[in-house]
């Protein structure tokens, strides 16, 4: 299999799971939902995020891998609000890393883009705040993703092994976005 082909299948796959589990917990309904614009983002946020990112994979690597959901939860609101605007900004990830910086970049996502409160009482009967559950969330999709990168038994710090890490980064960023979008009320419409 040539590598370009084997690193689809392992986006593909990997994002069938990660959206069965979304749909599995309410926050998707078994279809991405996909965005242009979003799309047009990627490699202007997948560069500078991977500069910080990378440094955090030995210590840290489901927080190397899921920030980058949160940072497509933040690019898919800012779509909703106002594009007209936040779709000028040079670099989004840099302007939402820089609010808090890149360790404190989930809670600044989670309170101050999304808005949710940490301290909010949980509703409807659930066990926790949407602050929480999204935490929760993004913890469950980077632990997937990380146990998908082990099965693959790549060397680490390989070339590959950096082209599968992106891949993954890139299936978070769009789910996380659809995650967001769907939030808002958006649905796929055929």
């Amino acid at each position: 299999m040539e590598e370009k082909e084997y690193l689809d299948k392992y986006e593909q796959s990997l994002t069938k799971e990660l959206l069965r589990v979304c749909t599995q917990q309410g926050r998707l309904a078994g279809q991405l939902l996909p965005s242009p614009d979003l799309d047009e983002k990627w490699e202007q946020v997948a560069q500078p995020y991977m500069g910080d990112a990378i440094k955090e994979i030995a210590k840290y690597p489901t927080v190397a891998l899921g920030w980058m959901m949160y940072v497509g939860m933040a690019v898919a609101h800012y779509w909703d609000v106002d594009w007209e605007v936040y779709g000028k900004i040079e670099n989004l990830y840099e302007y939402i890393r820089d609010k808090r910086g890149f360790d404190e970049m989930d809670e600044y996502v989670r309170e101050t883009v999304l808005g949710f409160s940490p301290k909010a009482k949980p509703q409807d009967g659930k066990q926790q705040n949407e602050y929480d559950e999204v935490e929760e969330l993004v913890r469950m999709l980077s632990t997937i993703c990380l146990t998908q990168i082990r099965r693959e038994q790549i060397e680490p710090q390989s070339p590959m092994a950096f082209r599968v890490y992106l891949r993954s980064i890139h299936a978070l960023y769009v789910i996380g976005a659809s995650v967001e979008l769907y939030r808002l009320g958006y649905k796929m419409t055929v």
